[in-house]
């Protein structure tokens, strides 16, 4: 007499996790649920470039008016390249007073200096076009510039990749518990998926905008190549067994 196993109890694996995977065998029901994570990875097509600089003066007045000269350069540079101003985000811009106690500022304030003004943008374009949008905002000002978040323009594309591989997964780990319990496995009856947090991936560059302007014509782009973005999905996959 041949005796099948009993189907009922849980067993959990632990792993790493993004391969961490639950498995559940039901009795009453006649089930195997699963979760499990799968990921897909792909190369970015999209940066956004952060673009921004930094001046001091020694009053408000002129301070603010090298400021606007410096903003308005790197704007017009930008556009004049091509690059529409609906993809250009301003982030951040400000003028304030030099602390004389300051560290960062002590040696400026002992100078003769007592106003910073700074600003700073967001400039999406495709990744392959970072390096020259990167050059032109620096060449024309932007001293305090580099930060580049990479992104996909088909993000929930990737995000599917990686919920297909998950499920592909449990599947295949049903199949070798129903295997080893002597059952059949049966049709999929239920699945959902949730994918993690994404990352940002930023650098920063200073440089010095009156030495770079002075050199503008003997300049080349930096060599900047995109990141691979990586999305991941977990799974959790109900399947009937026979």
């Amino acid at each position: 007499m041949t005796l099948r196993p009993t189907l009922l109890f849980t067993l959990c694996l632990a792993v790493l996790p993004l391969s961490a995977q639950q498995i559940q065998i039901s009795k009453d029901n006649k089930t195997i649920a699963i979760t499990t994570s799968g990921d897909a990875e792909a190369l970015a097509d999209l940066a956004v470039v952060s673009v921004g600089f930094e001046a001091y003066g020694k009053d408000q007045n002129s301070t603010y008016a090298d400021a606007t000269r410096t903003s308005n350069a790197i704007i017009d540079a930008l556009t004049t390249a091509g690059i529409p101003k609906t993809v250009i985000q301003s982030q951040d811009q400000g003028l304030t007073a030099i602390e004389p106690n300051s560290d960062d500022d002590k040696t400026r304030y002992a100078q003769g200096q007592r106003f910073k003004f700074s600003q700073s943008w967001q400039v999406t374009v495709p990744a392959d076009q970072s390096a020259n949008t990167l050059h032109i905002a620096i060449t024309s000002g932007a001293n305090n510039s580099g930060g580049i978040e990479w992104q996909l323009k088909d993000d929930d594309a990737l995000e599917s990749q990686a919920a297909a591989k998950a499920l592909e997964r449990a599947r295949s780990i049903a199949e070798h518990m129903a295997q080893g319990l002597g059952v059949h496995l049966g049709a999929l009856i239920y699945a959902s998926n949730q994918a993690p947090s994404r990352g940002i991936f930023p650098g920063m560059l200073n440089s010095s905008s009156a030495s770079l302007r002075a050199q503008k014509v003997n300049l080349k782009p930096l060599a900047i190549s995109p990141n691979r973005i990586t999305r991941s999905a977990t799974v959790y996959a109900v399947f009937a067994i026979e």
